[in-house]
C-alpha cells in the first residue's frame, strides 16, 4: 500500500483590530488559507497606552471581507492604567493567541500592517517548521520607514538596511506559533523551538549575532512587507501614541526625524553609514504596493 498522506496542517490566526491602514490587504493575503480568525479588540476602543483607537472602523473592514464567516469577534479590556503599554500589548496578544489555539496546529500572528506578498512560500515555511518539530516560525519582514515617491508599478520607500545598504530581515517575533505558546514581550516567544527563515544563508538581522542559525533561505521578494511607519502625518502621530513602544515613539525628536527623512530620502540614504543601528536605510521599490484602507 502507498504511504498515508500526512494530515493537512490546521491553521488559525488572530487579528488585533486597532489599526485600519493596511488591515484589509493584510487579512486578505491569508484569509483563504486559515480556518478561523480571532478578532481581538478593546471594548472601550482604548489603546495600550490609553489613547483612542479606531476600533469600529477596523471592525467594519473585517466584516466586509469576511465572506466565509471565519471571524470570531472577541472584545476585552486591554488598557490597564497600572501596567506599561508593552505589558498591555503582550497581555492582549496572549489572550488572542490562547483563543485562536483551539483546533489549530499553528496560529498566525501577523500585525495588520504586515502583508504577505508570497503566501505559498510563507505557508511552505510553516510546513517545514511543522515537519521538523519546531514550535515557532521566524519569517523575515522588510521594514518600511516611509513612502517617498512613485516607481513603475509601485512605490519608492525608505527601507531598513545594513550600514552599506544591503537588505536586512526584521523579526518582531514569530509570525506563526504552535498553540499554547507563551509570549514574553509582544509577539516574542523566547522558550519556543524556532525555525528561522532569512534572506541569506547567514543571519541578516543586525539585532542578532552572525552565529544565529538560518534553516531556510528565501528571496527578498518573498519576505513579508511591513508597512510599519508608512503613514500620512496625522496617522503617524496617532500610531506613535497608541503603540506599545509609545514611551519612546512619542518623544518629539522621533517624529521630527521621520518627517525630515521622508522629505529628504536621498540625503537620508547617503548619510546612513554615518549613523548607528537601527538608523540605516536604503531606497527600495515595492511592487505591487498594498493599498491603504
Amino acid at each position: 500500500m502507498p504511504p498515508a498522506r500526512p494530515a493537512p496542517v490546521r491553521l488559525n490566526a488572530y487579528v488585533l483590530a486597532a489599526d485600519p491602514a493596511y488591515l484589509a490587504a493584510s487579512v486578505r493575503a491569508y484569509y483563504d488559507r486559515v480556518d478561523r480568525i480571532v478578532v481581538s479588540y478593546d471594548r472601550s476602543s482604548t489603546s495600550w497606552s490609553g489613547t483612542p483607537l479606531p476600533v469600529e472602523e477596523c471592525l467594519r473592514i473585517i466584516k466586509g471581507l469576511d465572506v466565509a464567516g471565519k471571524c470570531e469577534y472577541v472584545p476585552g479590556d486591554y488598557y490597564r492604567a497600572d501596567q506599561e503599554p508593552l505589558d498591555n500589548d503582550t497581555h492582549q496578544r496572549q489572550a488572542a493567541l490562547d483563543q485562536a489555539s483551539d483546533g489549530a496546529d499553528w496560529v498566525l500572528q501577523l500585525d495588520t500592517d504586515e502583508v504577505l506578498v508570497a503566501p505559498a512560500t510563507f505557508f511552505g515555511a510553516i510546513g517545514q517548521a511543522h515537519d521538523v518539530g519546531a514550535t515557532a516560525l521566524d519569517y523575515p519582514s522588510r521594514w518600511l520607514y516611509a513612502r517617498v515617491g512613485d516607481a513603475p508599478g509601485g512605490g519608492r520607500y525608505l527601507e531598513a538596511s545594513t550600514r552599506f545598504w544591503r537588505p536586512v530581515a526584521g523579526y518582531p517575533g514569530p509570525l506563526a506559533v504552535r498553540p499554547g505558546t507563551t509570549l514574553t514581550c509582544a509577539r516574542q516567544a523566547d522558550a519556543a523551538i524556532h525555525h528561522r527563515v532569512d534572506l541569506r544563508a547567514r543571519n541578516t538581522d543586525p539585532a542578532h549575532g552572525p552565529d544565529t542559525i538560518v534553516h531556510e533561505v528565501i528571496g527578498l521578494d518573498e519576505a513579508v512587507v511591513h508597512y510599519s511607519w508608512v503613514r500620512d502625518d496625522e496617522d503617524m502621530r496617532r500610531k506613535f501614541g497608541w503603540s506599545g513602544h509609545s514611551a519612546a515613539y512619542t518623544r518629539p525628536e522621533v517624529y521630527r526625524r521621520w518627517a525630515t527623512r521622508s522629505r529628504h530620502p536621498r540625503r537620508t540614504v547617503l548619510t546612513t553609514p554615518l549613523r548607528r543601528h537601527p538608523e540605516w536605510f536604503r531606497l527600495s521599490t515595492i511592487a505591487p504596493e498594498a493599498p491603504r484602507d
